[in-house]
């Protein structure tokens, strides 16, 4: 959706509203980082966010594909920054075209500057100023893109008319600017008269005050300093006395912006843009002390974060299979040309809509193609030390090649069971322990709104041995709440059970039974495509063919099965007590599927 659609009607309902701009880091750790932040962040509903564009476009790719994941897998309306200098026209129709294809509905248009160490120049066939690119954006998508252009309260640095800096805004208007986004200042004051001018201009369109909270006494001087900035005597007042005492800049810092905020408020102005730099805590209190959001926000919606794709149209998505929680991008990706979600589901397994498995959605999306290297595995050349490996990956010590996210807190209650069958042959890859009423505000289990009370049954999936799914299909039948499907690498399956089954819900207040994540024999089917090419694309082919590694790691990949179980008794059953007896696997994995009893395939699709 249009930013300058969401603001209207936001205006016309009388509401304040907020957004925040993040940057792209310069980091793989700092990307991952970010999207956790992002995630945080969306909890505090900001009307939408914005990520900026390199010098150059020399961020090109990542802010592209932090705009596209922020829009479509954390469930944030997002704007993207697009600059002009020293930018050839090429450059610029391949991103307008791959945020179209993303579904990135705003574009932020800029002028912007040069590269570090670079004269400004335009690029032969290029744009000289921002009101050519918004003009060009226009010309080639229509009604497509909302466009936004900056704003300068104390005038462009280049400028030395500030009347001749507002015709500049007003031509860029003119051209099908929706909104205007400034320059961060710290005098209000100058801020106003600027809004008063541009309406004597004729500039009507809405006009976002950007706020850049002090976070650091250094980085606010050179900040200001690099953009000219006026700072009331005032705040040098409240800022100077505890300069050497970082802790207290920053509380300085969250005073000062809600002095600000509020006095921009008080002049009629109910929108602000936050420059967060990338951090949290500052914005969140400043909010918090405006009034524009209450400590009950932070919690999670729903278990899992929904997406502003499609059109808007996946919000209305409430269940997801549990096979992709530690996979969201690629959940996203194989089901993103779904016309709808009925009923709020996950639509039907059969559609040919949902995607077929492909190297992109084998492709972690947060790490950079070849990122994922094999050192922090070493190199084991046996079962059991394979085992070992999959143990770390609980205790958090090596990154998992099934994960796109970090392990999730719940995880700790586990970890050491976890830990445990996992040197036991049993190599898990999700998993979640079993709640019985958990508070919704619950800071390691809540989810959804507030006063309501949140389950969930325990689940673990794992790849293992046909022995040891044999040992596991006879020790289920003394368990009679347990329910398990197992599928391996050819399709063969067994199970105890063909219906869906709820593993989260939450009851809450005027609400019926929510029940957002699910286990489905069909969609588990499709998922074993997916995690068995894990298991080889991002482990087992980083060793040379032929080599010890390589061969023990096919060897299981071809023999084992992938495993969900999930035990029903969430009040107080035991989901490891299955597990009870060691195996002690550590021969070569040479025994084949054929050796299991395998019912008929019947889940597959």
């Amino acid at each position: 959706m249009k930013v300058i659609d969401k603001l209207n009607k936001f205006l016309e309902e009388g509401k304040p509203c907020f957004s925040f701009e993040y940057f792209p880091p310069k980091t793989l750790e700092g990307v991952q980082n970010l999207y956790g932040r992002l995630q945080r962040m969306l909890l505090l509903e900001p009307l939408w966010i914005d990520v900026t564009w390199g010098a150059g476009g020399s961020t090109s790719e990542l802010t592209l594909d932090i705009c596209e994941n922020s829009q479509n897998f954390c469930g944030l309306e997002t704007m993207m920054h697009l600059t002009c200098t020293n930018m050839p026209r090429e450059q610029i129709d391949d991103a307008l075209s791959r945020a179209k294809a993303a579904g990135i509905r705003n574009i932020l248009a800029l002028r912007g500057d040069p590269p570090r160490g670079e004269e400004w120049k335009q690029v032969e066939g290029g744009f000289g100023y921002a009101v050519d690119l918004v003009k060009y954006i226009k010309q080639q998508y229509g009604d497509w893109f909302g466009v936004a252009v900056a704003g300068y309260p104390e005038s462009h640095t280049d400028s030395t008319d500030k009347e001749e800096d507002i015709k500049h805004l007003k031509a860029k208007v003119d051209a099908g600017a929706d909104l205007i986004i400034t320059q961060l200042f710290y005098d209000v004051d100058i801020f106003i008269d600027f809004v008063k001018a541009c309406r004597a201009a004729g500039i009507k369109c809405p006009i976002v005050p950007g706020i850049m909270p002090i976070q650091t006494y250094a980085g606010f001087k050179r900040m200001t300093s690099l953009c000219k900035t006026h700072v009331p005597q005032c705040i040098w007042d409240q800022v100077d006395p505890v300069k050497d005492n970082d802790e207290q800049v920053k509380k300085e810092g969250i005073k000062i912006a809600i002095q600000m905020c509020k006095k921009i408020m008080e002049a009629g102005i109910p929108y602000l843009h936050f420059y967060t730099l990338n951090l949290e805590k500052s914005v969140t209190k400043i909010l918090i002390g405006l009034g524009m959001i209450n400590k009950e926000q932070l919690g999670r919606s729903l278990p899992w974060t929904q997406s502003c794709g499609g059109a808007g149209k996946r919000l209305k998505e409430e269940v997801r299979p549990i096979f992709w929680k530690h996979r969201p991008h690629s959940y996203i990706l194989r089901t993103g040309s779904w016309d709808d979600f009925p009923n709020g589901r996950w639509g039907d397994h059969r559609s040919p809509a949902f995607g077929d498995l492909s190297d992109y959605h084998i492709y972690n999306l947060h790490v950079q193609k070849g990122g994922y290297t094999i050192d922090p595995l070493g190199e084991p050349k046996s079962q059991q030390e394979i085992y070992d490996v999959f143990a770390r990956f609980c205790t958090g010590e090596v990154p998992s090649p099934f994960n796109e996210q970090p392990l999730s807190l719940e995880t700790e209650v586990i970890k050491e069971k976890l830990v445990k069958i996992n040197k036991q042959g049993y190599l898990t890859i999700n998993s979640q322990p079993a709640v019985n009423g958990a508070l919704s505000s619950d800071a390691l289990f809540g989810w959804g709104p507030k006063d309501g009370f949140v389950y969930q049954k325990a689940y673990i999936e794992f790849f293992t041995s046909p022995s040891n799914l044999q040992k596991l299909v006879s020790a289920a039948k003394n368990f009679p709440y347990i329910t398990y499907h197992a599928v391996n690498q050819k399709g063969e399956t067994m199970t105890n059970t063909k219906s869906a089954n709820a593993v989260t819900w939450g009851v809450f207040p005027g609400k019926e039974i929510i029940q957002p994540t699910v286990v489905d024999a069909a969609s588990f089917i499709v998922w074993k495509d997916e995690a068995f090419g894990l298991w080889r694309s991002k482990w087992s082919q980083k060793y040379e063919q032929g080599s010890a590694s390589r061969t023990a790691l096919e060897a299981m990949i071809s023999s084992f099965f992938l495993v969900s179980i999930v035990d029903n008794n969430y009040i107080n059953g035991d989901i490891f007590a299955l597990f009870a007896e060691p195996t002690n696997e550590t021969t070569t994995a040479t025994t084949t599927a054929t050796t299991l009893p395998v019912a008929p395939a019947v889940l597959h699709v």
